[in-house]
């Protein structure tokens, strides 16, 4: 999964692309007979301010007899740390906007959160999406925002300009990668210029593992399952071979995500192990191309290979709101994915992957390579990234994966590393059997 950090600078890549924000203000339903409620959600940088005023704005048009306040609150940690404050001390907001996957499962949701699992959406999100928002008891929250996938970005022109057909298999990946450097353009791009992004072959793989293994999230959280081990291994083995083999840019070392999605653009590369979500710098900087780029996922051995998929946050609604602010409130998650909820979650950022809900649409001008990742969708070769089904994660991975790629640590030896790094991290959130 992406560190904190990571997160952080993703979303400033993306341009401040990022959920809604909101701290608490009281509630109360007037002699008028109009209920107010408040929102809050993840952030407060301009862009999530004002979506979270236009799906206010949208759902009291609809709605005229409730009110909607907006506020902001902090991003990162410090409001990780405000969301669980709030919900342990009875004064949440009426509706929330938080992450899914590991940061919903520290929030107690039996105890906190009121259940969604009867609302009349909730059959149309996706199996996946609800794994991230569910216990064994209930389902608790809605999606907001589009997911995005992990795997490889291409160019169509250059694949169609060579006859080359995109890989199941990793063999046919390296053939392709060969066929690529014959005709003088970059195989595989690598931009350790944002070290970040040295973790794609790792983790966009993930869905691969989970398939050959449905147990390895569970096993790897308590103890029992380690990268340096198949099938898990795979990914470091990718990140060595590729460097072994010269298939990448001589720039590695210092060329940027921003840089290489240019050169991926124009067609000086042909390919890059990266998550979709960068779609939107391809849209800023090289609009006339954006649908030259296509995406597949990470070719496996089987050859059937799966889709690793990053979910969006979700809106979730306390234990403490109830009566009448809790009927507004449903109504409110309700609205987020309605027809005129969708639209606006269009408008609010380039789409970077599928709804995670089927009653929403994707706008006409999606990117192309959004229609890549559905067919996985469609297909159901999907499977979630670890970080939604387990909280650990080194803070080394990225550094670990620069060596390997750069031939300083091979595979074998930087996957036992990060196997150490992990160590650490697990003890300190006090997780059995560490």
């Amino acid at each position: 999964m992406f560190s904190r950090t990571t997160a952080t600078r993703i979303a400033a890549t993306l341009g401040g692309v990022a959920l809604l924000g909101a701290t608490l203000v009281g509630c109360s339903s007037g002699a008028s007979g109009t209920t107010t409620i408040t929102l809050m959600a993840g952030g407060n940088d301009p862009a999530a301010t004002k979506t979270a005023k236009d799906f206010a704005a949208g759902f009291e048009k609809a709605n005229p007899t409730i009110k909607v306040k907006v506020d902001t609150r902090p991003g990162g940690t410090d409001g990780d740390n405000l969301v669980k404050t709030r919900l342990s001390t009875g004064s949440m907001d009426d509706v929330f906007l938080y992450n899914s996957g590991s940061l919903f499962q520290a929030l107690h949701a039996d105890t906190q959160l009121q259940p969604l699992t009867d609302e009349a959406w909730a059959k149309d999100v996706t199996d996946d999406f609800k794994k991230t928002v569910s216990t064994s008891k209930a389902l608790y929250g809605a999606p907001v925002g589009t997911s995005f996938n992990g795997g490889i970005m291409y160019n169509k022109k250059v694949y169609a300009k060579l006859g080359l057909t995109v890989p199941t298999t990793w063999d046919q990946f390296i053939s392709n990668s060969e066929k690529i450097k014959a005709a003088g353009i970059t195989p595989v791009l690598v931009s350790y210029g944002d070290t970040w992004t040295s973790q794609l072959f790792v983790l966009a793989d993930f869905a691969n593992v989970s398939k050959q293994d449905p147990s390895w999230a569970d096993n790897y959280t308590n103890n029992k399952a380690k990268y340096v081990n198949p099938p898990a291994l795979a990914g470091f083995t990718h990140t060595q071979e590729i460097f072994a083999k010269g298939l990448m840019n001589k720039d590695y070392a210092s060329l940027t995500n921003v840089n290489a999605l240019k050169e991926l653009a124009t067609g000086k590369a042909a390919q890059y192990p990266m998550i979709t979500a960068v779609i939107g710098n391809v849209v800023q900087s090289n609009p006339g191309q954006v649908n030259d780029i296509g995406y597949f996922a990470i070719p496996s051995d089987s050859g059937e290979p799966q889709a690793t998929v990053w979910e969006p946050g979700g809106a979730y609604i306390p234990k403490t709101t109830t009566g009448d602010k809790l009927t507004a409130a449903k109504k409110l998650v309700a609205f987020l994915n309605s027809p005129a909820g969708c639209a606006i979650q269009n408008s609010a950022a380039v789409p970077a992957g599928p709804f995670a809900i089927s009653t929403c649409k994707l706008p006409s001008d999606a990117p192309a390579l959004v229609a890549d990742e559905q067919k996985y969708q469609d297909a159901k070769q999907t499977g979630l990234a670890l970080e939604f089904l387990s909280p650990i994660k080194g803070p080394n991975l990225e550094k670990i994966l620069v060596q390997v790629g750069s031939g300083i640590t091979d595979a074998k030896a930087g996957a036992a590393l990060y196997d150490n790094d992990v160590k650490a991290q697990a003890q300190q959130l006090g997780i059995a059997g560490w």
